[in-house]
């Protein structure tokens, strides 16, 4: 299994991307972190929206269904969207469809669409997304695509993928991985700090910004590693599961 890793969104080629390469985007503060909860708390799908404008288009073509719009803009609140954090969304997703709008998260999965299936991924649910993984891999070249921030590289997204490959590297049963550089070291930096991962996210440049805007609980419940049983992905320009296993309880 050949396993690549690029450090932020906008090293991944679209030109590049058919059926032969599967994606797993991670963006740990805070799109897939908040993508796999909200559908562990009922949401029927996740649309991503780049902007918000073309979210509150989105949302006027579905005005038949019930739909919640959460977002920020370079880690600021949108007006007239929930702020996208997964514990302030539990209450306001269930049998809705929320639109979902941030600065890299969703930016990075609507880059990875023409890929042949485009998995979402976080702490809270990478064993069950390596699982899923594992079972359908037919010698496809993963991508594990770090969001970024702005084209810079994100610490966390990093430390996310290295769990993801240690994930992995079980579900696989002991198969060869081929990991390119980037995705060694994604993995030797996650084995050495493996029992830190509220410390990681708590002392990164995002993490640093949701403490001072006292969001430490957020940062807490996303830091937990596979509390969530649900492996999202991308169908017809929704995010959806087939199932999921929720361990959280508020």
């Amino acid at each position: 299994m050949k396993v690549h890793v690029l450090l932020k969104k906008e090293e991944l080629d679209e030109a590049l991307l058919d059926a032969s390469k599967t994606v797993v985007v991670f963006d740990i503060l805070l799109a897939t972190s908040t993508i796999s909860a909200c559908l562990s708390f009922g949401a029927r799908a996740v649309v991503p929206a780049e902007t918000a404008e073309e979210a509150q288009l989105i949302a006027q073509k579905r005005q038949d269904e019930a739909v919640c719009l959460a977002g920020e803009s370079n880690g600021l609140p949108i007006t007239g969207f929930v702020y996208p954090l997964p514990l302030a969304l539990q209450h306001e997703v269930k049998g809705k469809t929320l639109i979902l709008v941030t600065t890299n998260g969703t930016v990075a999965i609507r880059k990875a669409a023409k890929a042949g299936k485009v998995w979402i991924a976080s702490l809270l649910n990478s064993e069950t997304v390596a699982r899923k993984v594992s079972e359908e891999y037919k010698d496809e070249t993963i991508l594990l695509v770090c969001a970024g921030s702005n084209n810079k590289f994100c610490l966390e997204d990093f430390y996310g993928v290295g769990y993801f490959l240690s994930q992995l590297a079980v579900k696989t049963g002991g198969a060869t991985l081929e990991l390119t550089d980037s995705a060694r070291a994604a993995n030797l930096f996650y084995e050495s700090q493996s029992s830190n991962s509220l410390s990681i996210l708590k002392n990164t440049r995002v993490g640093e910004s949701l403490m001072n805007m006292e969001f430490e609980r957020e940062l807490h419940f996303v830091s937990q590693k596979s509390l969530i049983e649900t492996a999202p992905y991308l169908f017809e320009n929704e995010i959806v599961c087939d199932s999921f296993v929720s361990v959280y309880r508020s």
